[in-house]
């Protein structure tokens, strides 16, 4: 089942997305998710983050293609990311003040289904509601020399999700493919991650509450490098779809 939060005629809905259509439900996406009867199509609405978290984690670190000769970190290395950060499909990334050197990073996001502290690796897979697609946009230059990535990683419209929530997702034998402009520039398999993501939840369950909506992004594989204006920036997850957004320079 994939899900979607959605705007039409000023109203923000959550819905079920079966090809160019979607049924309105009620209830929310954590709640009995209820369809209204009412359909809409795809192409008439503004699609939204398809759920609103009220943390941003990510992990750093996740793929030996992308660590390349570094060591690999024994725990799941985890740094927050500003909510305000977060880019609806379609979005566009800015330049903020003093960037120059902005890379993309395609990732499977995990979203939280349920209150989660402090459970096991089996019970991590039952707190998560299910997956998106992430791009978590990165100034290297910042992340390199800032004491912290509050700036390198956080930035307003930094964090694009979407563009639908995939409950049932067998990740497990999923892959990720990032493209610009048409090209691809990365492509994972899951089964590469270092850490998966019932180890990544049970290991910051232990130090954080995590609440139903909450996102992770899971690391990104391959190397980066930076956009240009006008770039377009596609991460695509065969069974979830496809966030695309624009670069402004």
């Amino acid at each position: 089942m994939k899900y979607v939060r959605f705007r039409e005629h000023g109203k923000t809905s959550y819905g079920i997305l079966e090809g160019d259509s979607i049924r309105e439900i009620s209830g929310g996406l954590f709640g009995d998710r209820v369809e209204t009867g009412r359909s809409t199509d795809l192409k008439s609405v503004e699609l939204l983050c398809p759920c609103e978290p009220t943390k941003i984690l990510a992990i750093g670190l996740n793929y030996k293609s992308h660590i390349g000769s570094q060591p690999a970190p024994r725990n799941p290395e985890i740094f927050y990311m500003a909510v305000s950060a977060l880019l609806e499909p379609g979005g566009e990334i800015h330049t903020p003040p003093g960037a120059h050197n902005i890379h993309y990073e395609g990732e499977l996001v995990l979203v939280i289904g349920k209150e989660t502290r402090q459970v096991s690796i089996p019970e991590a897979e039952s707190c998560i509601f299910g997956f998106t697609c992430g791009n978590d946009i990165s100034e290297r230059d910042w992340q390199k020399n800032d004491l912290q990535w509050w700036r390198a990683k956080g930035c307003d419209t930094f964090a694009p999700l979407g563009p639908a929530v995939a409950s049932g997702f067998d990740w497990r034998n999923g892959r990720v493919e990032t493209r610009v402009n048409g090209s691809v520039v990365q492509s994972g398999h899951f089964s590469e991650l270092l850490f998966d993501p019932t180890v990544i939840v049970s290991y910051a369950s232990q130090y954080v509450t995590l609440r139903p909506g909450d996102v992770i992004y899971t690391g990104t594989p391959g190397k980066t490098a930076a956009l240009k204006e006008g770039d377009v920036v596609e991460v695509e997850i065969p069974g979830i779809g496809i966030l695309r957004n624009r670069f402004t320079g």
